[in-house]
């Protein structure tokens, strides 16, 4: 008998690589703070919520799009509501995010503009 796709062997495979589609990013989010920049530790209540994080793929559209200036391996600040977690690795850092929740990207020089 053939195994039918949704049969136990198929379920179990692991996927290797996450693509977004649209005008998506996939961004592993950065470690929470657990102290400010004063040095005063913060109780895990308290904890900051962290909004950064560093692209880790861009979709093909955002790519060939340029108004869009994301890249690979960008710092960006972005807006949490509508990012989407992937349960992808166990620690769950990665979360598909629309590019128009993207606020900020942080540079170490300012572009040039024509």
């Amino acid at each position: 008998m053939a195994k039918e796709p949704g049969s136990k062997k198929s379920r179990s495979q692991k996927f290797e690589y996450v693509e977004p589609i649209g005008l998506r990013v996939l961004v592993r989010k950065d470690e929470p703070k657990r102290e400010t920049k004063g040095g005063i530790a913060l109780p895990d209540a308290a904890e900051i919520p962290t909004i950064t994080g560093r692209i880790v793929t861009i979709s093909a559209a955002i790519e060939h799009d340029e108004d869009l200036p994301l890249k690979q391996y960008d710092k960006v600040l972005f807006h949490p509501k509508n990012a989407i977690p992937v349960d992808f690795e166990s620690d769950n850092q990665l979360f598909v995010v629309p590019a128009e929740d993207v606020v900020a990207v942080f540079r170490r020089e300012s572009p040039e503009r024509e």
